[in-house]
């Protein structure tokens, strides 16, 4: 049940970062998932980093949409 619950916050994540982030990207569902898993993970390491979350705790779904709208800036400049 844990995967499941984890591919269904990175879609929505996933879909709240491409509507925050201005411009169109043609990406599929699973590499919205995968946007939205990714940045859920990079929100949890600079969490730890900068001291918010401990070892084991999850990034907030705000820090997570936020690190996802950032992935999805350097996707699109890196797909240029």
């Amino acid at each position: 049940m844990g995967i499941i619950w984890t591919i269904v916050l990175g879609f929505v994540i996933g879909v709240i970062a491409k509507l925050i982030h201005p411009g169109r990207e043609n990406m599929g569902f699973l590499v919205t998932v995968v946007l939205g898993i990714a940045g859920s993970l990079a929100a949890g390491v600079v969490g730890q980093f900068l001291g918010w979350y401990r070892a084991g705790e999850g990034a907030g779904f705000i820090a997570s949409v936020i690190m996802a709208v950032i992935l999805l800036v350097i996707y699109g400049k890196l797909r240029r």
